[in-house]
């Protein structure tokens, strides 16, 4: 699931970054395209890391009820839930013109628990 998840994320990322090139350069601020590019680089950065976790977890490269694989897959998880509460109310906040005012607390909540998977990768190494 998180192999799909992490393809579909990349994905995404891919078409958002494009649309954002170029259908939103003439029709936003340049402060709300630099907020959209914000919102696909991390998008897509943690589709990477997304993928990197769910390939070492579904070839056997880290073996299933360890201690290594459960906070792996913690960070996984945090990494995609993150990922969709941080780029998401950047793309909606862009694409409301700031009228979906209710996202802008959402945005550093999704940063937090993007950061939250990096601390399950850091405790998987000790």
């Amino acid at each position: 699931m998180m192999l799909a998840a992490a393809g579909l994320i990349g994905f995404t990322g891919v078409g958002l970054g494009a649309f954002g090139a170029h259908g939103l350069r003439n029709r936003v601020s340049e402060d709300r395209l630099a907020a959209w590019q914000t919102g696909v680089h991390y998008q897509l950065l943690h589709a990477v890391a997304l993928l990197s976790t769910s390939l070492a977890l579904k070839s056997g490269a880290v073996k299933a009820g360890t201690k290594l694989a459960t906070r792996m897959q913690l960070a996984s998880k945090l990494w995609l839930a993150g990922t969709l509460l941080f780029s998401g109310s950047i793309y909606g906040l862009v694409l409301s013109e700031g009228q979906w005012k209710f996202l802008g607390p959402v945005t550093p909540i999704g940063g937090t628990v993007m950061m939250g998977g990096w601390l399950a990768v850091v405790a998987a190494a000790l």
